[in-house]
């Protein structure tokens, strides 16, 4: 069974949608590193579900990026530009 089906992703707010993404990526980080760490998982199919609804809700994002205006769409790439400069 989903986390998060695809009407609850598209009904939250970009604000909500960020901070369950955030979530899911540190509950997905935590599973591994109890797995690498040779620790037993209570649900070892989990870390499959939670991979797919941050799949689901970077789709859900992509989608709405692709519907902005061509102005917004300029400016967001920038932006994302300047982000993956900083990560690197």
């Amino acid at each position: 069974m989903p986390i998060l089906r695809m009407k609850e992703i598209r009904d939250m707010k970009p604000e909500e949608r960020a901070k369950k993404l955030a979530e899911l990526r540190a509950e997905v980080s935590r599973l591994r590193t109890m797995i690498s760490a040779g620790g037993t998982v209570e649900n070892p199919s989990r870390v499959r579900e939670l991979r797919k609804t941050i799949a689901r809700i970077l789709t859900v994002e992509n989608s709405y990026e692709l519907k902005q205006p061509a102005g917004r769409k300029e400016a967001a790439k920038k932006e994302t530009k300047v982000k993956e400069a900083k990560l690197k």
